[in-house]
């Protein structure tokens, strides 16, 4: 059989344009089919800068600065933020990709496993030495009466579906992911009256409790009405108004938006034809991301878990390596971090408390922790709120981190490449960071490892006490 490419991407996804991009900076010939890519997490991301920066000038009379009060139309605000896709896409975008080399091909297809494996799509036969699954994830539709009927909008359409000059007003959010707690607050920022419902006991089941009790009260003092451990159970349409029921109350809202978990985008493609296994929903994977057919690949939120770009395209790069050559390179998600759009913003790498307290015993974990308040940075910018936690084994090994606060993003950076060069918290305390700035929350939290070493080792405090008192009688 002739094979026509060395990688076929089966598209759909910003992972997907991304892991053709770097297979034709292998000099591999790549095949790219999709449909169209949705840049709604770039959307919001812009979307959101525009809601912080309008919050920060209604925030300064509060610090005794008195200004104009800003004007700025939901129209405008759609505009700058297709502005912004506009470059952030210019790299990946399909003409930029056709001129490297990539045959773009759009359209819809599927696998078929004789007389040989390959993609058809458009009436045309892909033959591909291996082949990678980015087809991203669609919304698992929550079984509530009457949702479907009333309608509703989702992450993947709700900034393009709003095109009228203004925001609706009323807005009731069925989360669970942390994407829902982004747009929760944006909305609640460009002044609408918001309602987040999360049936977990927290808004963010999965992450550090002290953080996401920190940021629910956050999302509160910015308007936001959460309710956890409530979830909606029914939906209706009455005299032209929607209501939903959550829990044991009734909220009317002029919209409804459902941020639930997603699932994988992969009915169309057939592969069960092909020998591809997926249980519940979710592709059966090795450590090097092979499917079950080890000729084809997966990377992005197709194979589960939540979307964040960053994770996905680092997925990427590990199935683009072992697609076209040995298949040696393994996945770990220990020193991968995460970040969520927030304000202040959430950051967080490796494991949480109670999973470290899980994997070691409990006398082998220390817990170092410093608010953002004690640092000159955050004083001069006026974003006092938030917490750096430094999870580290007593060793001085780093086992995570998480930082709720300004420039959160940037500084687990940091942490997660001292975690992934085995760099110890040691090292960390000595930064020396440029004064005022925030990596100063890093050097300060850092420190507090050889306090409370100290702290514990008794003989050591007894040591050092009697060095010093010799030191003060010694008749020099």
């Amino acid at each position: 059989m002739t094979i026509d490419y060395d990688l076929v991407i089966i598209g759909g996804t910003v992972a997907g344009r991304y892991a053709a991009l770097v297979a034709t900076q292998l000099k591999a010939t790549v095949a790219l089919v999709e449909s169209q890519v949705n840049y709604g997490f770039s959307q919001h991301q812009a979307i959101s800068q525009v809601a912080k920066i309008l919050h920060n000038l209604n925030d300064v009379a509060g610090r005794g600065i008195h200004t104009t009060q800003p004007s700025l139309t939901w129209t405008e605000t759609r505009l700058y933020s297709h502005g912004v896709i506009d470059h952030i896409q210019a790299q990946t975008s399909l003409a930029n990709l056709a001129a490297l080399g990539v045959d773009v091909i759009l359209g819809t297809g599927q696998f078929q496993s004789l007389p040989h494996l390959a993609f058809t799509v458009n009436q045309r036969l892909l033959r591909g030495r291996t082949y990678l699954l980015a087809t991203g994830s669609v919304l698992y539709h929550p079984e509530i009466q009457g949702l479907q009927p009333t309608g509703y909008l989702t992450l993947s359409n709700i900034w393009q579906t709003l095109k009228q000059p203004t925001l609706p007003q009323n807005w009731v959010i069925i989360g669970g992911i942390p994407q829902s707690i982004e747009v929760a607050q944006t909305l609640a920022r460009l002044g609408c009256s918001v309602t987040l419902a999360v049936k977990s006991a927290s808004i963010l089941p999965s992450g550090d409790p002290e953080i996401a009790h920190l940021l629910q009260a956050q999302l509160e003092v910015d308007g936001v009405r959460v309710l956890t451990q409530k979830p909606v159970t029914q939906v209706k349409l009455i005299e032209g108004k929607k209501w939903v029921q959550v829990g044991n109350k009734a909220i009317q809202t002029d919209q409804i938006l459902v941020a639930t978990a997603q699932q994988p985008n992969l009915d169309y493609l057939n592969l069960g034809a092909v020998g591809v296994k997926w249980r519940q929903r979710r592709l059966l994977l090795n450590d090097k991301l092979q499917t079950t057919n080890p000729r084809i690949y997966a990377c992005g939120d197709v194979i589960g878990g939540y979307d964040f770009p960053n994770v996905a395209n680092y997925e990427a790069r590990i199935a683009v390596k072992n697609a076209l050559f040995f298949p040696r390179f393994t996945i770990n998600y220990r020193c991968i971090p995460w970040g969520l759009n927030s304000h202040p913003r959430l950051a967080e790498v490796g494991l949480t408390q109670a999973q470290a307290k899980r994997q070691f015993r409990p006398d082998e974990v220390l817990v170092l922790r410093q608010y953002y308040k004690s640092i000159p940075a955050a004083q001069l910018r006026d974003e006092t709120t938030g917490i750096c936690k430094l999870i580290v084994h007593r060793n001085g090994e780093i086992l995570g981190a998480s930082i709720l606060g300004e420039e959160a993003s940037e500084l687990i950076n940091i942490i997660a490449l001292a975690m992934s060069r085995k760099i110890p918290v040691k090292h960390l305390a000595s930064l020396s960071c440029v004064y005022p700035s925030f990596g100063q929350i890093i050097e300060d939290t850092a420190t507090q490892w050889g306090q409370q070493r100290l702290n514990t080792n008794h003989a050591l405090q007894d040591f050092l006490e009697g060095f010093f008192h010799f030191r003060r009688d010694w008749n020099w």
